[in-house]
């Protein structure tokens, strides 16, 4: 029985990218990037929006590409072997192996997804997460706070809900990063 697992990297005023679009300024260092690969290990399914989809789908011509560095083939392996499945109304198809695309979200079917998974299941992309955490069916967050405040953008949590949460992990990274894992509490 696998978990689900919120898992993403946000600035410290609780942003995954700023008013732009933009994402470079949470870009991690060596330790922080060798840490995230270790965590994903485990993973066996990745959940995503069409937007979070779309910028991950290059980790799989990354894997082949012998002037990347051996952490970016390495992460770029695990993350084509894993299933996907890819959740939206507007994308034609998908272009990355073992992946699948949905147009409606299910959270009792996404349920017994992970349910049946071999291993932790990953959802990413803070839209589809929201609905996830709405739904009540997140079991674990894991948060990298980057050391940048950038006023606005995509809110890593949803407003309008309450989680308890039990801090289960932490860790600080060299360019100042810190992760925090949390398990979802009833």
């Amino acid at each position: 029985m696998g978990r689900l697992v919120y898992s993403a990297i946000a600035s410290l005023d609780g942003y995954v990218n700023d008013a732009g679009g933009g994402f470079e300024w949470a870009m991690p260092g060596d330790d922080l990037f060798a840490f995230v690969l270790e965590r994903e290990r485990p993973r066996t399914t990745y959940l995503y929006g069409r937007r979070m989809y779309e910028t991950m789908a290059v980790w799989e011509e990354w894997a082949q590409d012998e002037s990347e560095t051996e952490a970016t083939r390495d992460f770029g392996r695990m993350w084509s072997a894993a299933e996907k499945v890819v959740w939206s109304r507007t994308l034609e198809g998908v272009t990355t192996s073992r992946t699948r695309l949905e147009r409606e979200f299910d959270p009792a079917a996404v349920r017994r997804l992970v349910d049946a998974a071999p291993g932790d299941v990953s959802i990413g992309g803070a839209t589809l997460a929201h609905e996830a955490l709405r739904a009540g069916i997140v079991d674990d967050l894991e948060v990298y706070a980057v050391p940048a405040v950038v006023g606005g953008g995509t809110p890593t949590l949803p407003t309008g809900i309450r989680l308890d949460l039990e801090l289960v992990e932490t860790a600080r990274f060299e360019q100042g990063a810190t992760f925090a894992a949390y398990r979802v509490l009833g």
